[in-house]
């Protein structure tokens, strides 16, 4: 087990000891304000810089938000799924029980995300009388996922990396919904990035081929460093986002590609079709 990186990051803003329950729970909490700072923040430029943002009915603002903050996460997620994919040498040479001091700040960071993804989702559903059964069980399973590595301190943080780095088509998502929403469909830019966002979805179900790989090469020792609970979570939601989750949303960009649908919000979406025109107007002459 490695809780502290060796060389010259020991000195670095990552060096924490992870040992302890307080500098755990700190840094969960760290990410929940972080990232709920992220949302108010993307609540009030939108408010300002946005005429159809101030149109949109509460829930919708609310998926904004979401979208913007699960954007923003996008991006940590890609810088530090990449770096231990591709460059960091303690990852290279031990897929299993590597720990380094910047993986444990990240995995905690995206831990305190996805607990106020759950929060997020859950009274939403509350306040508005909703039910997606799909991203009920996407985030419960992150969490569960990223939870174990606050309880189980000698867990590796490889695969967990990984599965942040399942994130990046995040941000393309986030400018897809958004440009959607403002009646932009139909723009180069948009059909661009839609194009981005499902070669990201093509990447994403590689990735979960490239996990499957490591878990199974190295399966008894994958067992014994997650432990039966922690194993049981990660690789019941590794099996959904492989088989169902990531061709589901591949299939569903795909299709808004060819029909440029906001299938989250079908009869708003239906509604704001019809205003596309002066949506368009409206920012010509004033903006964003």
């Amino acid at each position: 087990m490695n809780l502290h990186n060796d060389g010259a990051a020991s000195g670095s803003i990552f060096a924490w000891d992870y040992v302890l329950w307080e500098v755990r729970l700190k840094l969960v909490a760290a990410g929940f304000f972080i990232y709920l700072g992220v949302f108010l923040l993307s609540h009030y430029l939108s408010s300002w810089m946005s005429i159809s943002y101030r149109l949109l009915p509460a829930k919708e603002k609310v998926f904004w938000n979401l979208a913007a903050t699960r954007g923003v996460f996008g991006v940590q997620s890609c810088v530090a799924g990449l770096w231990a994919l591709l460059l960091d040498p303690v990852f290279q040479a031990d897929k299993v029980y590597s720990q380094p001091d910047w993986s444990w700040f990240n995995c905690l960071i995206a831990s305190g995300f996805f607990l106020l993804e759950n929060v997020a989702l859950h009274v939403s559903n509350l306040v508005f009388k909703t039910f997606d059964l799909f991203l009920v069980f996407h985030h419960a399973f992150a969490f569960g996922g990223f939870f174990g590595l606050v309880t189980n301190i000698k867990s590796g943080h490889y695969i967990p990396l990984m599965g942040m780095l399942l994130e990046m088509s995040t941000p393309f998502t986030c400018i897809s919904w958004m440009l959607l929403k403002v009646g932009w469909s139909n723009t180069f830019f948009w059909k661009a990035n839609q194009w981005v966002m499902i070669h990201m979805f093509h990447c994403r179900m590689i990735l979960t081929y490239h996990m499957w790989w490591v878990c199974i090469s190295n399966w008894n020792a994958v067992v014994e460093n997650l432990g039966l609970l922690h194993f049981a979570v990660v690789f019941t939601g590794l099996g959904a986002v492989t088989l169902v989750l990531n061709p589901y949303w591949m299939y569903k960009k795909t299709h808004q590609l060819l029909s440029p649908v906001d299938w989250n919000f079908t009869n708003r979406t239906m509604e704001n079709g019809s205003s596309k025109k002066l949506n368009q107007e409206t920012f010509q002459k004033k903006g964003l």
